[in-house]
């Protein structure tokens, strides 16, 4: 709790939450904006954010002012000298916008140079972050925390800042602000497919690293053998881009997959996720999507550490061979062992013993 020298409670009236990428990044933020409106109920919050995220955070129910950080476009002007002026006034006219927030709290999830510059940029009475920050990030702060552990889950690292600020983090929730609208359309889009809810399983093959993939031939092999014991069927999705991968696993699924990939919304992904049964995926951001929906999901992990970005909370399952060189976080290798060694078996396994908790707590 904040107080004035009166001992009176400082309540903010308007908070700005930074948090620009990727979509994990995002989710996993969202229990700050919980805690903060939980704490102090009259608040207005805004988020500043990527393009990915704006797709789930638009018309948010908690969230005053979506702000979507153009960050290709502004990515590519800073790369090119010859157009920093043209960079700058972009940057001018985004520090104009920020201004009009006139925010007492500005808050620095991302810990980078452009997240740092924009906390700067916002005018915002207390800046918060992490000391320490990437790039330097901390230089535009006023108010720090102390280095945070890199081991420490992401999703308590970013409810530690609103800690700090005296909000109340006890109860950690997701607000996803999925409307009574996203929730039918998911109806009606399973029930195109002849499905209905809990009658089948997701399935979430595609990454941007290219570590983190499994093979083709097990996630083929789990979705044929998961239609063969439980008569349910498996929903592959992702992006457009991950179209010709899942084209593969839905052929080799012996007709227990279905590929769905370009066909869903972040809102519509998240919605199919509260009425499936069980997911199974790589660690990447629809993992922590599906999660949040309330989905538990098997999760194959090997260039990655799932205790600093597994999916958060109970009753989910994380597969992970712990190689000698596991976790080693990098985008590429010629041997990723440690994916190719989770076998079809136990992702099937796995997927009956979360479908077993399900039905003896229903």
């Amino acid at each position: 709790m904040q107080v004035d020298n009166k001992g009176v409670e400082i309540v903010p009236e308007r908070i700005l939450i930074i948090k620009l990428s990727a979509l994990g990044d995002v989710v996993q933020a969202l229990p700050v904006l919980s805690a903060l409106k939980d704490t102090w109920h009259s608040c207005q919050i805004d988020w500043i954010t990527g393009e990915v995220g704006a797709g789930l955070l638009h018309g948010h129910p908690l969230i005053r002012r979506l702000i979507v950080y153009q960050r290709n476009r502004l990515g590519r002007l800073a790369a090119n000298p010859v157009k920093w002026p043209l960079l700058a006034q972009e940057l001018y006219g985004l520090r104009h916008y920020l201004r009009e927030g006139r925010y007492d709290m500005a808050l620095d999830l991302q810990g980078l140079f452009k997240s740092g510059l924009i906390t700067w940029l916002s005018g915002a009475r207390q800046r918060v972050g992490y000391a320490g920050g990437r790039e330097a990030s901390s230089l535009f702060l006023n108010r720090k925390l102390p280095k945070y552990d890199p081991d420490r889950h992401a999703v308590l690292r970013y409810l530690d800042v609103a800690r700090y600020l005296g909000a109340e983090v006890d109860k950690i929730r997701f607000p996803l602000g999925l409307s009574a609208q996203d929730m039918e359309q998911a109806k009606s889009f399973i029930h195109q497919m002849g499905l209905e809810p809990n009658e089948f399983i997701i399935i979430v093959p595609g990454t941007i690293w290219p570590t983190k993939h499994w093979t083709i031939e097990g996630f083929s092999r789990v979705a044929d053998l998961i239609f063969q014991r439980t008569g349910l069927k498996s929903l592959i999705a992702g992006s457009g881009a991950d179209t010709p991968l899942a084209s593969q696993i839905e052929a080799g699924s012996h007709g227990g997959a279905i590929d769905i990939t370009g066909k869903t919304s972040l809102k519509l992904f998240a919605a199919l996720s509260s009425l499936a049964t069980a997911g199974i995926t790589t660690d990447t951001g629809p993992m922590h999507l599906a999660a949040a929906a309330g989905l538990r999901v098997v999760a194959l992990f090997g260039p990655t550490a799932p205790w600093r970005t597994g999916p958060f909370g109970r009753g989910h399952i994380v597969l992970r061979k712990g190689l000698e060189c596991s976790p080693c976080f990098k985008r590429q290798c010629t041997k990723v062992d440690c994916m190719k060694a989770i076998s079809p078996q136990e992702v099937v396994e796995s997927v009956e013993r979360l479908l077993a908790s399900r039905q003896s707590h229903n």
